[in-house]
């Protein structure tokens, strides 16, 4: 989505899915030919944030602390109270993942003073707990040419208002939510951690199948997004808000069985070409941009074709897990991309997130019975909701374990998992130490950035305060405590 277009631009659409198939047998054609990177470790971080103003309500300031701001790493998001810090790519071994925690603090740091400036605070959340419906309006979208085709264009495809109903899970008099909006707004509440892992053709099916395996777990490990509206919900409310604010689908394809555009995915991958091909297959252009680049005849020419068609319509498939294919100093490569993981709460347990999800998807490709291998692809996929309904209260499916409590699935199995993936990342132990303990104690304590939330506001309200007021403080206390890097489960519920 980084090229500057325009409805104008709209190619023929017989001309563009001549052209996307193209793509596809270029990229079928430089797997057999093996025309990728070297296998050569390389990790990449993006992570969104929100801004607030003093009252802690969102602050729609993008562009105007982008215009006060040195650093070449923030740019704009969809929501106008949204930014995006892109982290360079770099290797794990070492101690590299301290020196990530420290640039994440750096450029959270630059962006807090370049929002001081305007009156306005970054956080770093899974979704801003203060947003309110108006916040949610189209005019709300940042001002430019890309998200607003993109929004077009998915109004025009859904044809009917975008219906949000989302009911807090396990409740006899659940707090739920019900909604019709009139844009994707609501996709900029979802604000995200996501981290990328180069691949070759041949490792990347078996680290997308670990990924896949393990998005339960993680989703529960690192909920933070209890609060949508003024309603509690899903400790990661996040997944059912994106799920459902960019499906294009009316009722009349839900009910045919036609495949949302942000997707779990329905069966474990034998071939990276395998997830391009469904890409295209399942879904319709949103975007249906020709350019005039012809693959095939780079590829005969020696070159790495860009695909910019197959990237930009992938692009507009959201897969938790997804496949990226990009070029860099003329060399083609793979990338898994991970998107399950919200925003924050602080520095630190986003890099021990990151930590957990590196270590872990090595540690389940090296052993000896990949979960994969005796676990349906449905399990892993109720998983997923799982954890994000319920967090660390969630019980998962595991292979060998049956139905098992998140904690102690991942104090008695996962954890050395992770920490032999780190070890065999070349990890230094004492990093890996520093940022496991964080996920072990979020385990031993119980406590997620959703449930201090969900606790803090409990709280205040027990103590007379309404909802919207008890989350402004509980908010105003979030950002405290994440300006120190304190991870969340010490913080206290005070």
């Amino acid at each position: 989505m980084g090229r500057v277009v325009s409805r104008t631009a709209l190619s023929d659409r017989d001309e563009y899915r001549s052209k996307v198939h193209r793509c596809l047998d270029a990229l079928r054609r430089m797997v057999t030919e093996d025309r990728f990177a070297a296998d050569e470790l390389r990790t990449g971080v993006e992570l969104e944030l929100a801004l607030v103003d003093e009252d802690m309500r969102p602050a729609m300031l993008n562009h105007a602390v982008l215009d006060r701001s040195a650093s070449d790493l923030l740019t704009t998001e969809l929501g106008r109270w949204n930014l995006e810090i892109n982290l360079p790519p770099r290797t794990l071994p070492g101690n590299s993942a301290c020196e990530l925690e420290d640039d994440v603090v750096a450029s959270i740091g630059c962006a807090r003073r370049s929002a001081a400036v305007v009156g306005a605070t970054p956080v770093t959340i899974g979704i801003l707990p203060t947003l309110r419906a108006e916040h949610l309006d189209s005019d709300q979208l940042t001002d430019d040419p890309r998200y607003d085709l993109l929004n077009r264009q998915m109004v025009g495809a859904r044809g009917e208002p975008f219906h949000l109903d989302i009911a807090a899970p396990g409740s006899a008099d659940p707090e739920h939510l019900v909604l019709d909006v009139d844009s994707i707004a609501p996709e900029a509440a979802c604000t995200s951690l996501q981290l990328h892992l180069q691949l070759t053709p041949e490792t990347f099916p078996a680290h997308w199948n670990a990924a896949q395996a393990i998005a339960g777990v993680q989703v529960a490990l690192a909920a933070n997004s209890p609060f949508l509206l003024g309603h509690r919900l899903w400790a990661e409310t996040r997944v059912p808000l994106f799920e459902q604010s960019v499906d294009v689908r009316p009722v009349e394809l839900r009910n045919q069985g036609v495949r949302p555009r942000v997707w779990f995915g329905d069966r474990w991958a034998s071939s990276v070409t395998d997830l391009f091909e469904e890409n295209v297959r399942y879904f319709p252009a949103l975007l249906p941009l020709v350019d005039d680049e012809d693959p095939l005849a780079v590829l005969d020419d020696g070159q790495a074709p860009q695909l910019h068609e197959l990237r930009l319509h992938s692009g507009t498939v959201w897969r938790w897990n997804r496949p990226v294919y990009d070029v860099a100093d003329g060399v083609a490569h793979l990338r898994l991309e991970n998107r399950v993981l919200p925003a924050g709460p602080t520095a630190i347990d986003a890099v021990a997130n990151a930590l957990f999800f590196y270590g872990l998807v090595r540690g389940l490709v090296a052993s000896e019975h990949p979960p994969w291998t005796s676990m349906t692809f449905a399990a892993a996929h109720e998983n997923f909701v799982a954890g994000a309904q319920y967090g660390l209260d969630a019980e998962l499916y595991w292979p060998g374990r049956g139905k098992v409590a998140v904690d102690r699935l991942v104090l008695d199995t996962l954890l050395p998992l992770a920490r032999a993936g780190l070890e065999a990342w070349d990890v230094e132990p004492a990093v890996a130490d520093r940022y496991l303990a964080v996920i072990e104690a979020r385990c031993r304590t119980g406590c997620t950035g959703a449930s201090w939330q969900s606790s803090m506001v409990h709280a205040l309200e027990k103590d007379g305060c309404s909802r919207p007021t008890a989350m402004e403080r509980m908010l105003e206390r979030y950002v405290t405590n994440m300006a120190e890097n304190i991870p969340v489960h010490a913080w206290p519920v005070t």
